[in-house]
């Protein structure tokens, strides 16, 4: 990602020059990945960064411009929306949401865990400072025309992630961060001159598309270990495939312990998990109700840990 070189005017048009030095992301597919079709509608995203602030705008086809919430920290994805999913310490836990529509309606909120580890919305995060706007290129909720879609343009303080000073920001060039984004479409049918969600013949409303950046693999925005990686400038991408793969293996003991405690109402040592190609080394304890799994990076003095509610670090060797 490019640091901010000239003046954004945070008005939702994305046509400030400085917009140039940001290059668009790859079309955005189907949060369960290329087993689903294609969205119909294209969604990107494009970054800029600077000493103050995290610069992010998208752009949203919409031939149905829609929205109805007006009420900041609601439940914004009621609605079409976009979404931004941040963890810096790429631990899985202790991570950010940041949901608007296009009305520029906003609900930030913060995970201390996903949802499936017991993790419960803090909405009482926000983000004093935060700048953003939303421009509309067409009527909204007007169903007597086409729209041609609409864009978003954040500028998010660094000081909104820096969560108690765990977070050093802004981020030193070449940082990596997790980070996903995500965007919440309805099918909507005409209601006179507005729009109604789309139900099926017994009249429950359809559920939505969730059209994403980087692929979760289920209907689960919630799995940190599945969204992208963002770089703060630095040079080149450094991707660091030895700490990537050893993670992996450890997350692969974390998916099979859940499953192994759902069928069996307890948590099992390694040899019962019948893990294949898992590398050697890893060793899972196991205690009555909880467990723990580390494995040793190669050639780096280097322990990584995972434990019953999904986090994971790392230690010296």
């Amino acid at each position: 990602m490019s640091r901010r070189r000239g003046a954004v005017t945070i008005d939702g048009r994305l046509d400030d020059p400085a917009w140039r030095d940001a290059p668009w992301s790859t079309r955005f597919g189907d949060i369960e990945g290329t087993i689903r079709r294609t969205p119909p509608l294209a969604t990107r995203v494009r970054m800029l960064w600077d000493d103050r602030y995290w610069y992010i705008g998208a752009e949203l086809e919409e031939p149905d411009l829609w929205a109805t919430i007006r009420q900041h920290d609601a439940v914004i994805f009621q609605d079409n929306d976009f979404e931004v999913f941040v963890d810096p310490g790429g631990t899985t836990h202790r991570y950010f949401e940041i949901e608007l529509n296009a009305l520029g309606a906003e609900w930030d909120l913060f995970l201390p865990q996903p949802y499936r580890d017991g993790g419960r919305a803090d909405n009482g995060w926000e983000i004093p400072g935060l700048r953003l706007a939303v421009s509309t290129e067409g009527t909204l909720d007007d169903s007597r025309d086409r729209d041609r879609g609409w864009t978003v343009e954040l500028a998010i303080p660094w000081s909104a992630f820096a969560d108690s000073g765990r977070n050093p920001v802004p981020p030193a060039p070449g940082t990596q961060w997790r980070v996903n984004f995500s965007r919440v479409e309805w099918d909507l049918d005409h209601a006179g001159s507005g729009y109604v969600k789309r139900t099926d013949a017994a009249g429950h409303v359809l559920p939505e598309h969730n059209w994403v950046w980087s692929p979760q693999g289920a209907v689960n925005m919630h799995m940190p270990e599945m969204w992208g990686v963002v770089q703060f400038g630095g040079g080149g991408w450094r991707a660091d495939p030895a700490a990537d793969a050893v993670k992996w293996a450890l997350r692969r003991v974390y998916y099979a312990e859940r499953e192994w405690r759902a069928r069996h109402r307890q948590f099992a040592p390694l040899a019962d998990l019948s893990l294949s190609h898992l590398p050697a080394g890893v060793i899972v304890a196991v205690a009555d109700t909880t467990w723990s799994a580390r494995l040793a990076e190669p050639r780096r003095a280097t322990v990584w840990h995972i434990r019953a509610d999904g986090l994971v670090w790392s230690t010296p060797h």
